[in-house]
């Protein structure tokens, strides 16, 4: 079911889980999380003005941005509803107690089939990219992640990924870095793009103790798409 909203779309079953505090939504790949030079109406919005629709809310509905996904990544994102959510989700996120898993399909299969990648990462402004090394060099952020090979097809692989450190473009660097870029990633040395710009990466799933409710919210998504390849692998999984 779609809900149209000053001729923007918001689907129903993006929302994977909503209480009073947070709304979780699984984004897609085409949607950007705050608005940017491009002009386009970001998710944030569309939330507060689904919300204002469906509640019938005569005033301003708040969105709070808690983190953020590049705009050809898809999957879990959370939103704080209210501004107590938001300063308690952003205290989840500095103590690093929020586990996020990632899938992400790659052409060239890593050199091991499970590992602990640690690089020290460089952002390049100019170019919007980061550059990983394999010591510490100045002006260098550490970036960990493990991942893990999970299923393989004809000309693909599956990973999943949990990370340990959450830095810029850091599963892209860091995979591009052992050889293994994403598929689609042109930016990190993937030889071709996907239709429509997006990259197979997707945040899959969210698992955390709720802050205000207290209780243990896990939460998967496959992706929302008609991908071939991540019709396949979604099958694997399910």
């Amino acid at each position: 079911m779609n809900f149209k909203i000053n001729n923007q779309s918001i689907w129903k079953e993006q929302i994977a889980y909503e209480d009073n505090h947070i709304i979780i939504i699984n984004k897609l790949p085409s949607e950007i999380v705050q608005g940017d030079k491009t002009g386009d109406m970001p998710l944030s919005e569309k939330i507060k003005n689904y919300i204002k629709e469906r509640d019938q809310k005569p005033g301003n509905v708040f969105c709070g941005v808690i983190h953020r996904l590049d705009r050809p990544v898809s999957g879990l994102i959370i939103f704080a509803k209210t501004s107590k959510a938001l300063s308690r989700f952003n205290e989840l996120f500095r103590e690093k107690t929020i586990r996020k898993t990632y899938l992400a399909v790659v052409k060239n299969k890593p050199p091991k089939e499970k590992d602990l990648l640690t690089h020290y990462l460089i952002k390049n402004e100019n170019n919007n990219t980061s550059k990983a090394f394999l010591k510490e060099v100045p002006h260098s952020a550490k970036a960990q992640l493990e991942y893990e090979l999970i299923a393989s097809s004809d000309n693909y692989h599956l990973l999943r990924i949990h990370l340990l450190t959450g830095r810029h473009h850091q599963i892209r660097c860091q995979l591009s870095a052992i050889g293994s870029p994403i598929k689609g990633d042109l930016k990190y040395g993937f030889n071709r793009t996907n239709e429509g710009g997006f990259i197979h990466l997707h945040s899959y799933q969210t698992e955390f103790t709720h802050p205000i409710k207290l209780e243990k919210i896990i939460l998967k998504a496959f992706p929302i798409t008609n991908d071939s390849v991540w019709n396949y692998f979604s099958k694997v999984l399910s």
